[in-house]
């Protein structure tokens, strides 16, 4: 297995890692509530995904 012979420097090092770094989050607007959520994620305010209630809302958890 082919092993480097001399170290990389700070900066090649670096510069192969520019693109690792953090994206901001996309939201998307609820259809039901419009509220903010991730995509292809529940709503966790209204407990819907794709125009099905899967969880109960946390109005309704609260309440019990």
């Amino acid at each position: 297995m082919p092993v480097p012979k001399r170290r990389h420097s700070h900066a090649r090092k670096n510069k192969r890692r520019t693109h690792y770094k953090i994206k901001a989050s996309n939201f998307v607007e609820c259809p039901k509530c419009h509220e903010p959520r991730l995509p292809h994620r529940i709503c966790p305010n209204c407990g819907f995904y794709k125009d099905k209630i899967v969880v109960k809302p946390k109005d309704e958890k609260e309440k019990e």
